[in-house]
């Protein structure tokens, strides 16, 4: 390819790379601040004998979500084990909830 026909594909992606890059440092953002408010609220349920199930679904299902598009990408097998116990542990965690409510 030469560097015509490498700017003439790049105009028809029209990909814009700052734009892709906010989103990039949005989302980091997005997940410490999600970690940092996820780590107060089990502390604090902790501290008042709350049980943490629903967070732990929460969190769980998060992983599991991050993790399986990241293994389908990859191929990488350590990511689809994560994924299936997010998705596993998720499950557990938010059965343990609603029978602790219901219950």
């Amino acid at each position: 390819m030469n560097k015509e026909e490498i700017l003439a594909k790049s105009r028809r992606e029209n990909l814009d790379e700052g734009k892709k890059n906010a989103e990039n440092k949005g989302r980091e953002i997005g997940i410490v601040s999600f970690l940092i408010v996820l780590v107060f609220l089990f502390i604090f349920n902790m501290c008042n004998g709350q049980s943490n199930d629903a967070l732990a679904a929460v969190f769980w299902s998060y992983v599991a979500a991050e993790a399986y598009p990241r293994y389908r990408f990859s191929k990488d097998k350590t990511l689809l084990v994560t994924a299936i116990a997010g998705g596993f542990l998720s499950i557990a965690n938010l059965i343990t909830y609603v029978m602790r409510v219901v219950g």
